[in-house]
């Protein structure tokens, strides 16, 4: 069965609001959290961005039960990868070991407020360099590194929790699933793509998690819905070269200018049609992902969603 996640996005709520929904989401029965770490919002019309990290630690001590993920974090620039390790051995103390590290080599939109956004094969060579930083100092190591992006002149972690915290990496080709294979123990991947999936099995990442997302806009009126789904999330129609490396809010205004509602409608169901949003989810489970959370798109309906979800929605889910 496929575990069913709910999204904490950061970018459309602000921060007690968000720990309200975690605590409905667990309430309501979803399996685990992720959560969304950006300095900025897509798009100024999305209205907020707070520290995930503070969110995650509020969330940790107001549940029990549900899971907690980043969803994901860069931590090649905004945050120092033996900052990182810091963080995620804190949330994994504060929630019984119930947070999973998830890593990607980030965006221009959020990296570049602590100086400039390094050129693509750069980020790949500061990610790896940040997971052979991450991973030891989670595995409880006394660290020394030197690398040519990166240098850690000794560090320890104190906190730990008694399961060392898994790490998630974002992939999307053959150099970033060798990461995964390599340094993570699950891949994360926002697009259900079956010859990514594969590759992950062929290389050494068969009968591991594979997590993906799945954004859905869940309303009353379609009409309504597909209005909201293009005004807060047409940025995802982008090519994700570009979003990666787009400035500013305004910047993902004027790439997505020629994106029209129905673009949208394409990529996110939109309305009370309960088997769009179940079939939107399904294209993940066939491509072979073991963990899908849904993202409601819409800051204002998220409590509908969550009730809708929790007697409907989740049901149709489990039985995939």
């Amino acid at each position: 069965m496929v575990g069913v996640g709910y999204t904490l996005m950061c970018e459309q709520t602000g921060p007690k609001e968000l720990v309200e929904y975690a605590v409905r989401a667990e309430q309501a029965g979803f399996d685990y959290l992720v959560i969304s770490d950006h300095y900025y919002p897509w798009l100024a019309a999305q209205g907020h961005s707070p520290y995930a990290w503070s969110v995650l630690g509020a969330v940790a001590h107001a549940t029990s039960r549900i899971k907690l993920m980043t969803y994901v974090t860069c931590p090649i620039r905004r945050y120092h990868p033996a900052v990182v390790a810091q963080k995620a051995a804190t949330i994994g103390v504060m929630s019984d070991g119930r947070f999973t590290l998830s890593l990607g080599a980030g965006e221009n939109l959020s990296e570049h407020v602590v100086g400039a956004w390094p050129y693509v094969h750069q980020r790949h060579e500061m990610l790896e360099e940040a997971l052979q930083i991450i991973r030891p100092l989670l595995d409880g190591d006394n660290l020394s590194y030197s690398g040519n992006h990166f240098e850690v002149p000794e560090a320890y972690l104190w906190d730990r929790p008694a399961e060392r915290v898994p790490i998630a990496v974002a992939a999307s080709g053959p150099h970033s699933i060798e990461l995964v294979t390599e340094y993570a123990d699950a891949l994360a991947l926002d697009v259900p793509d079956a010859a990514v999936v594969k590759m992950y099995d062929e290389r050494g990442g068969a009968g591991k998690p594979r997590y993906g997302q799945a954004a859905v806009c869940y309303g009353p009126d379609a009409d309504e819905c597909r209005k909201t789904a293009h005004e807060l999330w047409r940025w995802a129609a982008l090519n994700w070269s570009v979003k990666a490396e787009l400035p500013g809010p305004e910047s993902f205004v004027s790439a997505s200018e020629a994106v029209r509602p129905e673009d949208v409608a394409e990529l996110v169901p939109c309305g009370p049609d309960l088997d769009a949003h179940v079939e939107a989810y399904r294209k993940y489970v066939d491509a072979g992902f073991t963990d899908v959370a849904v993202v409601q798109v819409g800051a204002d309906s998220q409590p509908m969603f969550l009730h809708w979800a929790e007697r409907e929605l989740l049901p149709r889910l489990r039985e995939l």
